[in-house]
């Protein structure tokens, strides 16, 4: 160091020179003794992956609408997830484990529901409730089971299809007649109950990861041919999961319903979770690519944006013979309850990586029209992906009842058999009132005053969000498909590598994945130039701007 000054300045003498270096060196020590150094982070390949998800996920918690999170869950892949996908009304065969694993449920196997709806109605109002709809109701059945020339509306050659389709028409309006009869007698004592919008065949669709699976053979077997990562080629891995669901009917309500039990005591060790970490194909599950859709029946920014109940079919349970139908039933009520409590937690500024703050309880009612099912179910949480799946403490809590008949039978116009303790315990899923929970921010990770894409001030990005997140929530195909390596390509290619004189064309043929392209990833809307702001430049202005969120 004292060479270099020296050199720099000849004309100094070097005592000059030490003066100088000592008394800077003398400050910096003074100075640093202070500093706050950056931590030392892990360099390991998984570290270091779950570095950048954790910033993903703090990028999606920061946007302001709601939206914009959906669109940020959805940014990574422009052609789409590729992952797990359920369908309501398919239920396979001894499912149940597996169920509660990708929903982080606890069922409460005592056939009962909660101990809180002992106090929702009064013995007696039930009762009278209950004598002055029995009668309506057993008219309701002997009309629609008896006199509705209903094969007359449907005409199918094949004579199970034609079966199904009247049975599941007999359902649906059995429970819409039930619906408006219960409505219109108890409305004028409860309130509430006229504040509630009814959807009937609503859409119901939710996303969401799943951590701690097994990967697949073909996974492993990548992993291990690569120098990086055959040393993670065991290690558990994250699926998506599409549900798509349709109701017969749902009613909405502005303000939540009230927590069956708190936070604090779903965290109870003894609320055990069965494991099933097995690739959902060995059940009979199978794969799809689409966009990570949260859709709870209806459009962000609808007033009444939380359940108050749901009716759903049961007749493929029963018009077949289905081993372990009550299993079966409990494995619809619970993919139906949590695919609708988790987009009503979207709504709120919630997701799949980012965790709730507070509880959300939902009703549901499965039935085929004679036997009837009553589920309860509390989402306590929604982190499910990576570590959470093994070390999240909160457990979403389920009561289902056991099948229960409506009545025995129909002839001669006449009903054997009814059973009220059916009709009171859906007049008591009507009577339980939600409540305003004043004292609780309800929508944290919000913007105080931009809440959704209508709440935006700048017209253009109002009208850009707006348009491209109704398109990305309907799921249409692109305009150019995937590109895909065929046959010839994979035989010849890649397994034999055999060199062909074949002019690269293909994405892959140059190492690009078109799986891993992100949804910004083209080219944006061209303007003419007639329409161009500077129509005298020729390069400026000629794209049309877009308004993807930071995520």
């Amino acid at each position: 160091m004292y060479a270099r000054l020296y050199k720099c300045s000849p004309s100094c003498s070097l005592s000059i020179l030490k003066t100088v270096v000592r008394e800077c060196s003398t400050t910096a020590l003074t100075e640093t003794e202070n500093a706050i150094y950056p931590p030392i982070l892990d360099l390991s390949r998984i570290a270091r992956i779950k570095r950048k998800r954790e910033a993903w996920y703090d990028k999606i918690k920061k946007l302001e609408t709601v939206e914009e999170k959906l669109f940020g869950i959805n940014m990574p892949r422009y052609y789409g997830w590729k992952g797990l996908f359920l369908e309501e009304r398919n239920i396979l065969y001894d499912s149940l484990v597996h169920a509660q694993y990708i929903t982080h449920t606890h069922v409460i196997n005592d056939g009962k529901l909660p101990e809180f709806y002992n106090s929702v109605i009064t013995t007696e109002q039930s009762n009278a409730m209950v004598q002055n709809l029995k009668h309506r109701i057993e008219n309701l059945i002997i009309f629609e089971y008896c006199h509705r020339l209903r094969e007359q509306e449907i005409i199918e050659e094949v004579d199970k299809v034609k079966q199904k389709k009247l049975q599941d028409a007999n359902t649906n309006m059995l429970v819409y007649q039930i619906n408006r009869l219960i409505l219109a007698a108890m409305s004028s004592s409860m309130p509430h109950l006229l504040e509630t919008q009814v959807d009937f065949d609503p859409r119901r669709e939710a996303f969401w990861f799943v951590g701690g699976i097994e990967p697949p053979a073909l996974l492993r077997k990548a992993k291990e041919n690569s120098k990086r990562a055959k040393n993670y080629a065991n290690e558990p891995i994250n699926i998506r999961v599409h549900y798509l669901g349709s109701p017969i009917l749902q009613l909405r309500h502005q303000f939540p319903l009230r927590e069956i039990v708190s936070l604090t005591e779903s965290t109870n060790s003894e609320l055990n979770i069965p494991e099933c970490k097995f690739d959902p194909k060995v059940l009979g599950y199978f794969m799809s690519r689409r966009h990570g859709t949260c859709i709870p029946g209806f459009w962000p920014g609808d007033t009444a944006e939380f359940g108050l109940l749901s009716y759903h079919n049961l007749n493929d349970l029963y018009l077949r013979e289905f081993p372990l139908r009550e299993e079966a039933i409990t494995v619809q009520a619970i993919l139906a309850s949590y695919g609708w409590l988790l987009p009503q937690a979207c709504y709120q500024g919630f997701s799949t990586v980012n965790e709730i703050t507070y509880p959300l309880v939902s009703q549901t009612v499965l039935t085929n029209g004679q036997f009837w099912s009553f589920c309860v179910y509390q989402l306590n949480t929604t982190l499910i992906h990576m570590e959470h799946a093994d070390e999240n403490p909160k457990r979403n809590l389920c009561w289902i009842t056991e099948p229960m008949k409506l009545f025995d039978k129909v002839e001669d116009g006449k009903i054997e058999g009814f059973n009220e303790d059916v009709l009171q315990k859906l007049i008591t899923f009507y009577a339980n009132v939600p409540a305003e929970r004043s004292n609780e921010n309800l929508k944290p990770y919000l913007g105080e005053t931009v809440k959704h894409v209508a709440d935006i001030v700048d017209p253009e990005r109002r009208e850009w969000l707006e348009q491209k997140f109704k398109h990305l929530m309907a799921n249409r195909p692109r305009h150019l498909l995937i590109p895909e390596i065929t046959s010839w390509q994979k035989l010849y290619m890649l397994d034999n590598h055999i060199t062909l004189r074949y002019q690269r064309r293909d994405p892959w043929e140059f190492g690009y994945n078109p799986y891993r392209r992100r949804l910004d990833d083209h080219t944006p809307v061209y303007i003419p130039r007639c329409l161009r702001k500077n129509p005298k430049k020729r390069k400026v202005g000629r794209w049309a701007k877009t308004y993807y969120p930071d995520a």
